[in-house]
């Protein structure tokens, strides 16, 4: 088996697990976000008014314009879901361990269909749908 046929496979496996074929909408991610993330981030993602360990919450409608006016997905996900964290502590950036779990939808991650836990997909649906231009 090739090294692209044996990819192909993953993906195929991994996309077997999702539940639904789509990508939830903003509108379920905008629940989420206001039961989540509005008390640091506001209620329409602008950033936080108050210090939460020491630092204000970062204006998530400028996500993709501090990235060149690309929306990084990748890095996105991996800041909800904890795994880039980085130096933030938990008592500024706290992980969300029940948006990782439930079922799986496919989420296109830099030209990859990725299985992404439906919650998670939502938020990153919202977040990236309230950019500003």
């Amino acid at each position: 088996m090739t090294r692209l046929q044996l990819s192909a496979l993953t993906l195929l496996i991994g996309l077997a697990g999702c539940t639904q074929s789509e990508m939830p909408g903003p509108g379920e991610g905008e629940t989420l976000f206001v039961e989540n993330c509005a008390a640091c981030h506001g209620l329409r993602g602008e950033g936080g008014d108050s210090l939460v360990g020491g630092q204000v919450a970062p204006d998530l409608t400028m996500i993709a314009a501090r990235n060149g006016g690309t929306f990084p997905r990748a890095e996105v996900l991996s800041q909800i879901d904890g795994y880039a964290r980085g130096s933030l502590p938990a008592d500024v950036m706290p992980e969300f361990g029940d948006l990782l779990k439930g079922e799986t939808v496919p989420v296109e991650i830099d030209g990859t269909m990725t299985p992404t836990p439906r919650p998670l997909a939502a938020l990153l649906a919202y977040l990236e749908s309230i950019q500003a231009p």
